[in-house]
């Protein structure tokens, strides 16, 4: 039973990472990492797949090998979360929500800056040798 609940989760955080890939709004790398780890849970043979995919290794393997984001991609992370968090402090007229609202915010930036290393993006860059 976890086994196929893993293997679903994957999957279903499979489906949301590629969504992210075509709909900007949506992050891709937090959704892959996320049926990465639900993967090797439930399936080595899906585990491995996963993890040889194009789609992974460009928006997921940086951050899994190295723990490290593209400036890119922690900006469309923290952006499309700011957002999202930033609706439900409005929403929300409770003010022990609004509080943790704060610290998720705070803990999420701290998190993001200094913890994750910023590696230069690779796109449009030409090497010569």
């Amino acid at each position: 039973m976890k086994r196929i609940l893993s293997l679903s989760l994957s999957i279903f955080f499979l489906l949301l990472g590629v969504i992210g890939i075509i709909l900007p709004i949506l992050p891709t790398t937090p959704f892959l990492i996320c049926s990465g780890i639900f993967a090797a849970k439930g399936s080595n043979r899906f585990h491995k797949w996963l993890t040889s995919t194009k789609m992974y290794k460009k928006h997921a393997s940086d951050f899994v090998e190295s723990r490290s984001m593209t400036l890119d991609s922690k900006i469309k992370i923290l952006s499309i979360a700011s957002v999202l968090l930033a609706i439900g402090f409005i929403m929300s007229k409770n003010t022990i929500a609004r509080i943790v609202i704060v610290i998720l915010v705070i803990t999420k930036y701290y998190y993001f800056i200094f913890k994750i290393k910023t590696i230069p993006n690779n796109t449009g860059v030409v090497k010569y040798d």
